[in-house]
């Protein structure tokens, strides 16, 4: 099983390559991702959040089957913005409401080198926003007021081992 990567590792402020060609091994690390999702209770999950510095993350939200987004580009985003509240598995028990474009497109190729092109809203828009973030090193904190983000991150503690893999 794949381990996580937590704040305030490097790696998750760190802007990701562009993945060079879909391999069976990055095809199996997606799957990897989507189990540990599951096992950690996750809706979404990037590369560098598992120390892989590459454009490529996987979101399994509810009601919808498991996705894979290699090399993603949001191409549009609505001028509409709703506020929801995110947490990220990489900085465990910190939440923040963030508010992101109500709608996005975004093309990709999937893990069989498949292109595609999504418009995404609801829950699965926003956590392609976030896996997208990751990307490009930046955190959902990162939207938040300077002095929201210090009060929050003042009693996180980064976890002393991967326990959620035993649940």
């Amino acid at each position: 099983m794949i381990d996580l990567v937590f704040h305030p590792d490097d790696r998750l402020t760190t802007v990701a390559d562009e993945v060079g060609s879909i391999t069976p091994e990055l095809a199996e690390l997606a799957g990897q991702m989507i189990e540990a999702l599951d096992m950690a209770h996750g809706i979404g999950l990037a590369g560098p959040q598992v120390g892989v510095l590459e454009r490529f993350f996987v979101v399994r939200v509810a009601d919808d089957e498991p996705r894979v987004f290699i090399n993603p580009r949001i191409t549009e985003s609505s001028l509409d913005r709703f506020d929801y509240e995110e947490g990220c598995l990489s900085i465990p028990g910190v939440y923040a409401m963030v508010s992101r474009p109500t709608v996005i497109t975004v093309s990709a190729w999937d893990a069989t080198g498949t292109a595609f092109t999504l418009q995404a809203d609801g829950l699965l828009g926003r956590v392609i926003q976030h896996e997208y973030d990751h990307l490009n090193g930046v955190l959902f904190l990162d939207h938040l007021p300077e002095r929201r983000r210090e009060r929050l991150m003042k009693y996180y503690r980064k976890p002393a081992d991967q326990s959620w893999k035993d649940a």
